[in-house]
This record gives structure tokens, C-alpha cells and sequence, in this order.
């Protein structure tokens, strides 16, 4: 069970940094944190017992809270597939996403932009090291899937491309 001066701290920190989404499993409970203009939601969960906090209205990166339910595993629509003959270039890593060698740099690469196996198409920054990312696959940009200086997973997908 997460403490409440640990749930302040961690809001805190989210409303520091350009994470926009944070969210921990720790024990059967998990707390789920989004800047406003994402879900604007704190979630905590946990099991057997759900337990919601509602705060009063101030200016913080939480807005609302919703209601607690226990994490079920349920089948989720079948979406239709939109990517189908599009190669994806995926995190290798997990850290933030660069799309430029400098802020004042022209991004590496953008919808429409062609690519081949050597072009660097962005920069990858983990430890406060930076690591450039190349296509690996000749072709076409057709979409930017995250923004500069967003945090990315490992095997997270950054761009589609139509491979030639």
C-alpha cells in the first residue's frame, strides 16, 4: 500500500519533469499518475479493498480521480490493424526521446522524409548517454508515433515506415 506522503512525492516529481504519465504496481496496488491534458487521473488500486482520494480543486498535475475498481484481465476489442505492411523502428531502450541533435537543430527525419538502413533518425538518451537510432530499413517516414523529449519503453514503436 502506497502512503499518501509517498503519492505526494511522486505527483511531484511527475509535475517536475517532462513525464507525462507515471504509473506503479508495488504489492496488489497500483497508483497511476497523467499531466492534465491526458486522462487528468490519479487511480489507486487495490486489492481486496479499492481505496479513492478525491482532492479538493487546485493547481496540480492531478485534476480528478476516479473511481478505484480491482485490476481484471479482460479481452480488449479487437481494433482493426492500420500499421498491416508497415515496418515499425522500436525503442531499443528506455529513455527519452530525442528528435533533433540540438534544440535549435532541424528534427533528423519527418512524415515523408526518405530513409535508408545507415539514416539516423533520432537520438535516444538514457543515463546521459546519447544514443542515435538508425532506420535499418530503407523506405518512407509516414508517421511520427512520439515527441520530442517524450520518454519512451523498451520496444516501444517511434515511426512507421513504408519499406521500399
Amino acid at each position: 500500500m502506497f502512503k499518501i506522503s509517498e503519492i505526494k512525492e511522486l505527483i511531484k516529481l511527475v509535475d517536475q519533469t517532462s513525464v507525462h504519465e507515471l504509473e506503479i504496481e508495488n504489492e496488489g496496488c497500483r497508483i497511476a499518475i497523467r499531466k492534465p491534458g491526458k486522462s487528468e487521473v490519479v487511480t489507486i488500486q487495490s486489492a481486496p479493498a479499492a481505496h479513492t482520494y478525491t482532492p479538493a480543486p487546485v493547481q496540480s498535475p492531478v485534476a480528478a480521480v476516479e473511481q478505484a475498481v480491482p485490476v481484471k484481465q479482460e479481452a480488449a476489442p479487437a481494433a482493426v490493424d492500420n500499421t498491416a505492411g508497415l515496418h515499425k523502428i522500436v525503442s531499443p531502450m528506455v529513455g527519452t526521446f530525442y528528435s533533433s541533435p540540438s534544440p535549435d537543430a532541424d528534427a533528423f527525419v519527418s512524415v515523408g522524409s526518405k530513409v535508408s538502413e545507415k539514416t539516423v533518425v533520432c537520438i535516444l538518451e538514457a543515463m546521459k548517454l546519447m544514443n542515435e537510432l538508425e532506420a535499418e530499413v530503407k523506405g518512407q517516414i509516414v508517421e511520427v508515433l512520439v515527441e520530442n523529449g517524450q520518454l519512451v519503453e523498451f520496444g516501444q514503436p517511434l515511426f512507421l515506415v513504408k519499406a521500399e
